[in-house]
Parts: C-alpha cells; structure tokens; sequence
C-alpha cells in the first residue's frame, strides 16, 4: 500500500473516544468459545495467525500524523495463546474461575497505537475440556465480524487436522479499502445531502 490510509468514520469515532479517554476498556468486544474432545494448541494457533494474515484489519493500529489518524497494517504476526491451566480446581471453581479469566481480560486496556489490537488465551479445563477466550478492540471488529472469524476458524482448524491447507480463498477487498471509499464516496455535494437531512431532523 502506497498512500495514507485514512480511517472508517466508524473507526475515527472510536479513535477519537481513546484519544478522549486512553486506556479505556468500554469498547473491547470479548468472547469465549467452549471446545470439546481432544485439541491440537499449535494448530488452533495456526488457525488463529491465518485469520489474521488473511484480515489486515486485525493487525492494523492506528496512529495521529500531525493531528490525522491514519491506519498501519503490520505484516503478518505470530500471536500467542496464553495457555491456563484450571485443572487443579472443583468444577464448580473451573468455572468461576474461567468467569473470572474473562472479566480480567476485559478489563485489560489495549494501546491502539502500538498493537495487536486482538489476544486470545486458552483455558484447560480437563483434558478434553477447554475455553478459548479472545478479545479484540472495537475498532478492529464487530458483532457481523465475530460470527465470521468464528467460522473461518472452524473451517481452518478441520482442515488443518485433517492434513489439509486453508480451505478460503484469499480476499480481494480488505477494510482499508472500504475505508478508502468510504471517504472518496461521502465528501462534496453527497456529505452537505447528508447533514443536511439529519439537521432537518
């Protein structure tokens, strides 16, 4: 990518909203996914890091050049999942205790500026038992997005146990780009349209 990537302006909203108030949690999106019967971590990992070379999104931060906040994709990253093991509580305590892993991790802040704007840990429950916690940061997803991050790692994840390579084709539109057209599209005559309806009412 050649030029300055200028942010959504759902995304310079919630930009602005941690300029106003940094290290606020409000907009972090968490998840857990419960995963039964025998698990392979390195290649839910490798499931993981496809996801995110596939969706730039998910490796983007965002910083202000000269009071204008511009998107910057990294290359593609190895993350890590923290691994937790609950084992040696009750099953009642498992699952407070899971509870708790989960509000912690939504609690902790995520710099936007520096990235990954996304962590996942795993939690062991019995050998065959487990929970995958995630959290990623508002800006980088929503509720459309989980559902869809949801299933293209169901569909890594059996492929790649199965010995086989990623079932999903590359993408050909990323986020920036709808960013791009987004701001080319809403400007001049079509954004005073816009404004104009919204003050009239």
């Amino acid at each position: 990518r050649s030029r300055i990537l200028p942010l959504s302006y759902s995304q310079e909203r919630l930009w602005f909203l941690d300029q106003f108030d940094p290290g606020s949690t409000s907009y972090n999106m968490p998840g857990a996914v419960r995963l039964s019967g025998d698990l392979d971590v390195k290649l839910l990992e490798k499931s993981l890091n496809e996801i995110i070379r596939r969706h730039e999104v998910l490796r983007t931060t965002f910083r202000a050049v000269d009071g204008e906040p511009e998107q910057i994709i990294a290359p593609p990253l190895e993350l890590k999942i923290a691994s937790i093991d609950l084992r040696g509580f009750s099953a009642q305590q498992r699952e407070l205790e899971a509870r708790r892993h989960l509000e912690e991790d939504t609690q902790r802040p995520f710099d936007l500026a520096q990235g990954p704007l996304v962590r996942a840990s795993l939690l062991l429950l019995e050998e065959t038992e487990h929970i995958l916690l995630f959290t990623l940061h508002h800006i980088i997803s929503d509720g459309w997005s989980i559902a869809i991050l949801v299933r293209e790692f169901t569909a890594l994840y059996e492929a790649y146990r199965a010995g086989q390579t990623s079932p999903l084709p590359e993408l050909t539109i990323q986020y920036a780009d709808y960013a791009i057209w987004q701001r080319e599209w809403l400007q001049g005559e079509r954004l005073e349209q816009q404004i104009g309806y919204w003050k009239r009412h």
